[in-house]
């Protein structure tokens, strides 16, 4: 698979102003120093609490939040760096699926007219082909012509969530980032829509990064797994292997927090107690040393590099000044 998407410390502060002149007195550190590389055709899964920055990661991504430090790079390109008439065009190129299918679609315009937007923007085809393109799409996603005319209002979640990945293919992108595309749904429409993507995925040979809580929708759909915690990625690795040996406490915590349909099943590890820190101040140190069972002197002080996971595969990563103590000790 060839390397489709390259993100080199990537950082996003959003600035805290305060006093009668509105002056930066501090900063929500809500991404800092994420790197990772994304292939052609794979499926990175982003998880974590509420609060720890992955949906920031995305829009950032995205250039919907402009980057404070870092750089992305996409198809070979400096994404990060491209003026506003380039940007534009490699934006045919990513797109996005956000979580709310009703606030993401415009209520004064009828389906027509939002399939028709991306094709108007970049000026392709003839009013005829945009019309017929649009057809086309809503036969991907499984709706009916008649929706055509109607308005976002007018449809249950699930099918405002149809339409919002018909915007999204519309221009035949490579890479499509899901922001918690099925979190506003119920379960069964939610399986509906995880089978879209994946039948579009094979189709269309997309590539996914695709954002979630829902740590049983991510071993479903997803590849490979990013771990989030307070803005940074603490562990990285594919998803079949993170799930049955997983190496940071955190990542333990999360997974043994999922409920079991066997009650004969012990958890593995014990539920995180206390609230994630704020992200205006952050530990020092290992950002998760106030919540970790683990913690030790150095954890305080010095923070911890992603590294190769013990018992682990070469692209396995994780980062714990204790990895070897922590895993031996599950293992026991």
């Amino acid at each position: 698979m060839s390397e489709l998407l390259r993100v080199e410390n990537l950082r996003k502060f959003f600035p805290i102003t305060g006093g009668v002149f509105r002056r930066v007195v501090g900063q929500i550190q809500a991404v800092k120093d994420v790197s990772f590389v994304l292939n052609t055709g794979e499926t990175l899964g982003i998880v974590g609490e509420s609060g720890c920055g992955k949906s920031t990661l995305g829009r950032t991504l995205a250039r919907l939040y402009e980057p404070t430090n870092g750089e992305i790079f996409f198809r070979g390109a400096n994404f990060s760096k491209l003026p506003a008439n380039e940007l534009k065009k490699a934006r045919r190129h990513m797109q996005m699926i956000f979580q709310d299918p009703y606030a993401s679609l415009n209520p004064r315009r009828s389906v027509s007219e939002i399939l028709e937007e991306p094709f108007n923007l970049h000026q392709i085809g003839t009013k005829a082909q945009r019309r017929e393109w649009v057809k086309e799409l809503l036969q991907t996603v499984g709706l009916r012509p008649e929706a055509l005319n109607r308005y976002p209002h007018e449809f249950s979640g699930g099918q405002r969530q149809r339409i919002g990945i018909a915007r999204a293919i519309a221009l035949k992108p490579e890479l499509i980032i899901c922001d918690e595309a099925v979190s506003a749904l119920d379960v069964s429409i939610q399986a509906q829509i995880l089978n879209l993507l994946v039948k579009l995925q094979r189709e269309m040979k997309l590539t996914y990064i695709f954002i979630s809580h829902d740590l049983g929708v991510v071993k479903y759909i997803c590849d490979r797994v990013a771990v989030m915690y307070l803005g940074q990625i603490v562990e990285i690795s594919d998803a079949k292997e993170l799930y049955a040996k997983p190496s940071h406490p955190y990542t333990q915590a999360l997974l043994s927090s999922v409920p079991k349909p066997d009650p004969r099943q012990r958890s593995r590890g014990e539920i995180l107690e206390g609230d994630v820190p704020s992200p205006s101040k952050p530990p020092s140190g290992c950002r998760f040393h106030t919540r970790c069972k683990y913690v030790t002197e150095i954890c305080k002080q010095e923070e911890p590099l992603l590294r190769v996971a013990p018992q682990g595969s070469a692209s396995h990563l994780a980062a714990c000044h204790n990895l070897e103590k922590i895993n031996s000790s599950v293992k026991q």
